[in-house]
């Protein structure tokens, strides 16, 4: 599997699937739940209403239409609050959306970096999680982007994959 980082909007990736840093409620929120909503539009709100009438424990993942995005699925993955949650969480978010993806699939993704966000995961730890986590995987998904909001986010995955 290749594994690249790009700066800017997740939702405008390029890709089969893009993966949603959603709460546990499935019902929308804010930062990359927030933008994928926007972005997507209703059909992503009902398609979670209606395929998770009950959300989504803490490391799982599940998929829905994406609506308006130019990808053709949304994978939703909740990550663990920081200082609430571990690691073996935040890896499973990862795991988990590649087993989804490999579901349906989707030969390539986008990530965010989840939990690293207002969940307060600390920056540097949420790239190795995802580097690690991705780079371990047995998927039969070809390419996965994983996508920094800032600056800060694109540093830290690129010195996360670096190291490999």
């Amino acid at each position: 599997m290749e594994i690249q980082v790009v700066s800017g909007d997740i939702t405008g990736q390029q890709v089969d699937a893009v993966v949603n840093a959603a709460n546990s409620g499935m019902r929308g929120g804010g930062g990359v739940d927030g933008a994928i909503h926007a972005a997507g539009g209703p059909a992503i709100l009902a398609d979670c209403i209606r395929r998770f009438p009950d959300g989504l424990p803490t490391g799982q993942a599940g998929w829905t239409t994406a609506g308006r995005l130019p990808a053709r699925w949304v994978i939703h993955v909740v990550g663990p609050i920081y200082g609430r949650g571990d690691r073996s969480q935040l890896a499973s978010c990862y795991a988990n959306a590649l087993a989804v993806a490999d579901e349906v699939g989707a030969e390539s993704v986008a990530f965010p970096l989840v939990s690293a966000g207002a969940y307060g995961w600390p920056v540097d730890d949420a790239a190795q999680v995802a580097v690690d986590t991705l780079r371990a995987s047995r998927s039969q998904v070809k390419r996965c982007l994983l996508v920094g909001y800032s600056p800060r986010t694109t540093t830290a995955l690129r010195a996360a994959l670096a190291r490999h």
